[in-house]
């Protein structure tokens, strides 16, 4: 499985080399290309990024103020003209700190950093994080189901209620779809509207407006249309 990046930078030039040292790694694949904080945010909200090359100074918000606002960051690996900022991006336990201009051998360097410490992180999170990713609980009236999340169509606001549709059955759950948005953090769920959370698996066919998973067709929210259309596309790949 190839690992997901993305590159955060104000900078056309940063950017290209980026890609261009990016491009001589056949496991790595640059997923989207955000010249500031709010764009990344955007992305990370939409799609499970395994790492990020983040510059420090851009527009409205910094690379470090962003990094630490992120609850679960990627890998991060900063890339800046500044060298007087290394001690506090160390601080924020970033896999390296490049200085631009970047020459393939430095960037070289960190990649191998950050399999090293990809390396010493999978065996925990294959037995916690991937147990966890499997099934939920939901509460039902006054039973308790475990449902695999293999066997979930779709989430569906419904007033002060979630309906969770499944191939077998339909739960009505007291959670919020902000609770279940929050708790999935898994790739191939999305948010395509308000009131709906969907399996990428399960999806049968769409178009820029609407989405079909089995006979029900589901509205994509114009604020969703962006990151949905990405995530589709990318998943067709």
């Amino acid at each position: 499985m190839k690992t997901k990046c993305i590159i955060v930078d104000d900078e056309p030039l940063a950017i290209k080399l980026i890609k261009s040292h990016v491009s001589k790694f056949d496991f790595i694949e640059v997923v989207a290309e955000c010249k500031s904080a709010i764009q990344a945010i955007d992305v990370l909200r939409t799609v499970n990024i395994d790492l990020m090359f983040l510059d420090i100074n851009m527009p409205k918000i910094t690379g470090l103020e962003f990094l630490k606002s992120l609850p679960h960051p990627p890998y991060v690996i900063i890339t800046t003209a500044y060298r007087e900022y290394a001690l506090e991006g160390f601080d924020l336990n970033v896999v390296d700190y490049l200085l631009k201009p970047i020459s393939f051998e430095r960037f070289l360097k960190a990649i191998n950093k950050y399999c090293e410490r990809q390396a010493k992180n999978i065996s925990l999170e294959t037995t916690v994080s991937e147990i966890k990713k499997t099934f939920i609980y939901v509460q039902d009236g006054k039973t308790i189901h475990k449902i695999n999340l293999d066997d979930i169509l779709y989430f569906e606001g419904y007033g002060e209620y979630v309906k969770i549709h499944t191939i077998q059955k339909t739960y009505l759950s007291k959670e919020t779809m902000h609770e279940y948005e929050s708790n999935l953090h898994i790739k191939h769920f999305i948010r395509t509207h308000k009131s709906y959370i969907v399996s990428i698996n399960k999806i049968n066919a769409f178009t820029s407006s609407t989405i079909l998973i089995q006979d029900k067709e589901i509205p994509i929210g114009r604020s969703y249309k962006e990151s949905v259309s990405r995530i589709l596309q990318y998943s067709k790949k």
